[in-house]
């Protein structure tokens, strides 16, 4: 993520991009679900940047578990029914 851009939507676009990158790279198409009703990533974003110390922000998108951190978007699980592309 863009640390240098915190606070506008450009860190925010920033991280949409790492998480729509992330979950298509496990294996979950863009028209399987609806990131912002789940996430709203300017408000993640914010957080996540805006921290004084080290934050790990835990969501779940249609069963892939992910940590957001300062310093990105990792993969902590997955349904076994989901195959990687």
């Amino acid at each position: 993520m863009d640390h240098s851009s915190s606070g506008n939507s450009g860190a925010s676009s920033d991280l949409l991009v790492e998480l729509v990158e992330t979950l298509e790279a496990n294996g979950l198409g863009r028209d399987s679900y609806q990131l912002y009703d789940s996430i709203d990533v300017e408000a993640l974003d914010q957080l996540v940047e805006s921290s004084a110390s080290a934050i790990d922000v835990r969501v779940t998108v249609e069963g892939i578990h992910l940590s957001i951190t300062q310093d990105g978007v990792e993969v902590i699980d997955k349904p076994a029914n989901i195959p990687p592309q």
